[in-house]
């Protein structure tokens, strides 16, 4: 019974020690908007995913994280397969 007692008492003191540690560690984003319903001193913000009222701890905003740097790729244009009008098996896109 000792055993469990002191177990579930360190676990409980390791919990209580760790958790600002991990709250600390979110990301949190500003959420841009031109409406500020948030109450004084606080402003809308993005924490995985959910808008809600808070202060930004990072200096972008998710869709500036997300957005990729690299310019977006155009197919280049198909050639043309030569097949005579009546050949069966021959189509055209």
């Amino acid at each position: 019974m000792r055993i469990t007692l002191g177990a579930l008492a360190g676990l409980a003191l390791m919990t209580v020690t760790t958790a600002p540690a991990l709250a600390q560690s979110a990301k949190i984003y500003a959420y841009p908007s031109a409406e500020n319903y948030c109450p004084t001193g606080l402003r809308p913000v993005t924490i995985g995913g959910v808008i809600c009222c808070g202060v930004p701890n990072q200096s972008m905003t998710y869709q500036q994280v997300m957005a990729h740097p690299a310019p977006k790729r155009h197919a280049a244009p198909r050639a043309q397969a030569e097949c005579p009008i009546g050949t069966k098996g021959c189509t055209y896109d």
